[in-house]
């Protein structure tokens, strides 16, 4: 079984930053990409990052593109989410996630099968 347990949210001004974590448990963590994904009041959850199983490549939204980072520590288990110039627009709780295969990549949501709970990330004007 995995566990993701995402750390690091919280209540920032306009163009401030953050740093999400997500560590996970279980010995597999460094053969399966992983995801960064928000879900705002009113919306559907919907991709905002992912990095595959070496970190070589990654992916963003093109709403995020230019202000966040995604990076991932195999030898900790932990990956990223480097958020730079945040806007109000951001404020979701962002959730991290497994990529359902190993080896592969994709920006699905319903590509990804273990989540964690969720951070709280707020923007305010």
């Amino acid at each position: 079984q995995v566990q993701l347990v995402e750390s690091g949210g919280g209540l920032v001004q306009a163009g401030g930053s953050l740093r999400l974590s997500c560590a996970a448990s279980g010995r597999t963590f460094s053969s399966y990409a992983m995801g960064w994904f928000r879900q705002a009041p009113g919306k559907e959850r919907e991709f905002v990052a992912c990095i595959s199983w070496s970190g070589i490549s990654t992916f963003y939204a093109d709403s995020v593109k230019g202000r966040f980072t995604i990076s991932r520590d195999n030898a900790k288990n932990t990956v990223y989410l480097q958020m730079n110039s945040l806007k109000p627009e951001d404020t979701a709780v962002y959730y991290c996630a497994r990529y359902q295969s190993p080896l592969g990549i994709a920006t699905g949501v319903n590509e990804y099968d273990y989540w964690g709970q969720g951070t709280q990330v707020t923007v305010s004007s």
